[in-house]
């Protein structure tokens, strides 16, 4: 991937990518990663992380770890994402993962149609995970992060196949949903965990 440049100075500055994970589940937080690459160290492992196979977005994952210059994570909660919903989280957990970067950027990529309120100079990228390299490096931290928080999570709510489906509505998570309840990670907000709820009143 080519990463593009908006405006003719930007390559002189430390440019970020930044992009979430996890706003469709029904469950767990909503994950972002902030990276900034290594222009002198190109990365070929890198692309959507959606279009990657578990296997190569571990591997790509070591690699943005052993080459960029630096990576920071953000994210926000169930009970966040119900009081402000889900596009607010996730702007709110890519505003907190590009202010951990301990190396703060000059210009930031966002993934997406929105920018985070911010002081930084950033587009928004549409599809930019596909696009832009450093967004591609920030959705695989991203989305590996989460998928090993959820398996994590599959052993202190056993019962709802967390490791399975990593809180997507999937059959078998609405099957469990119904039979043992919302847990504390479940997202209240979302229709599915309403629903649940509703008919247990």
């Amino acid at each position: 991937m080519q990463l593009r440049f908006p405006y003719p100075d930007v390559s002189a500055r430390h440019v970020a990518g930044v992009d979430e994970v996890g706003r469709g589940p029904l469950a767990g937080d909503v994950v972002a990663a902030a990276v900034i690459l290594d222009p002198r160290r190109p990365l070929t492992s890198l692309n959507d992380s959606k279009k990657l196979s578990e296997r190569q977005r571990e591997r790509a994952f070591q690699d943005i770890v052993e080459g960029a210059v630096c990576y920071a994570l953000g994210r926000a909660n169930a009970a966040e994402i119900d009081a402000i919903n889900i596009l607010q989280a996730s702007l709110l957990a890519m505003s907190r993962a590009v202010a951990a970067l301990p190396l703060q950027p000059g210009f930031v990529y966002v993934d997406g149609l929105y920018c985070p309120r911010w002081a930084y100079t950033s587009a928004a990228i549409v599809k930019g995970d596909s696009k832009v390299d450093c967004i591609a490096a920030a959705s695989i931290i991203a989305k590996v992060t989460r998928d090993r928080e959820m398996q994590a999570l599959d052993a202190r709510y056993p019962g709802y196949g967390f490791a399975m489906h990593k809180g997507y509505p999937t059959a078998a998570h609405l099957q469990a949903l119904q039979s043992l309840g919302p847990c504390e990670i479940h997202r209240r907000s979302f229709k599915p965990v309403q629903q649940v709820l509703s008919s247990t009143r």
